[in-house]
């Protein structure tokens, strides 16, 4: 995990329930280590959880999503924050106003609350789903701390990602995306399954059910995420003066080849920069175009 990750070490569930009385009803012994835990097979828990590390180490007394949506795991979300802003680190001056455009910022805001808090960046997080969009800006205007940082747009057109977005008087130092990583309803069932047997390999009725959640336009797409990012990519040329680095999340390696196919047809300046939480393995690649 990056060295400046606030989850960099175990969780504190103790300072986190104190903070956050609901998580106590989720806490467990772990019998392997006598440590406090909670099951992570268990969608409420994980909700819980989220919503004492929001409020312990990010002062986000207010946040919420509807039931099924993409709760996503802070840690590693903290990361991608954290390289994109070494990734910055040669292009902008320490008092440059740093803006980021966040693509399917889903329901939680995750990315723009992260880059807002930790950094004080300036972000936009876009999104197809209009449920997702309210929610967003629901969770947005709920904390007066984010209100100045962080403003949530609809992206009326499937077909587009940047397009109607990217306005034209906007400059992006950074873009970043998680995009839905499976290719069908059925894939994303079979890697939730998989999940939650690593997670509870001893528990012979495990239910089938998402206990990080997850909509469609979240959990999948025709094609998955290597079309989705060879898409993102071709569209990236028209909108290469308004945005310094595109980036986006990779989460399965084999994916790679075709990806750096595309970005070598466009003659980008591209890096993949590897990231790692525990023994999960992740990356993102990130791309830019030459000065003309």
């Amino acid at each position: 995990m990056h060295p400046k990750n606030k989850h960099y070490s175990s969780y504190n569930f103790e300072e986190l329930k104190n903070n956050h009385k609901q998580l106590s009803d989720y806490l467990i012994i772990n019998p392997h280590n006598n440590n406090i835990t909670i099951d992570f097979s268990n969608s409420e828990a994980v909700l819980e959880l989220n919503k004492a590390i929001l409020n312990y180490y990010y002062q986000i007394e207010n946040w919420d999503i509807p039931q099924g949506s993409l709760c996503p795991p802070i840690p590693g979300r903290a990361d991608y924050i954290h390289h994109i802003t070494d990734l910055l680190a040669d292009d902008i001056n320490k008092s440059s106003l740093v803006k980021g455009l966040d693509i399917g910022v889903g329901a939680n805001c995750v990315y723009p609350i992260l880059g807002a808090k930790i950094n004080g960046w300036t972000m936009v997080g876009s999104d197809i789903n209009l449920d997702s969009v309210s929610y967003a800006r629901k969770n947005v205007a709920s904390n007066s701390n984010l209100k100045d940082h962080i403003e949530i747009r609809h992206q009326e057109n499937n077909a587009n990602i940047f397009k109607g977005i990217i306005k034209s008087e906007d400059y992006f130092h950074f873009t970043m995306c998680n995009p839905p990583f499976h290719s069908s309803p059925e894939e994303a069932k079979k890697g939730t399954q998989r999940k939650l047997n690593n997670l509870s390999k001893s528990d012979k009725m495990i239910k089938l059910e998402l206990n990080f959640g997850g909509q469609a336009n979240e959990l999948w797409c025709n094609g998955g995420e290597a079309l989705f990012i060879k898409r993102m990519i071709k569209q990236s040329p028209d909108f290469k003066n308004q945005v310094g680095w595109f980036t986006s999340l990779v989460s399965k390696k084999e994916n790679l080849p075709k990806i750096y196919k595309q970005l070598n047809k466009l003659k980008t300046i591209h890096k993949t920069i590897e990231m790692s939480q525990g023994n999960k393995k992740s990356r993102f690649v990130a791309w830019k175009f030459p000065k003309e």
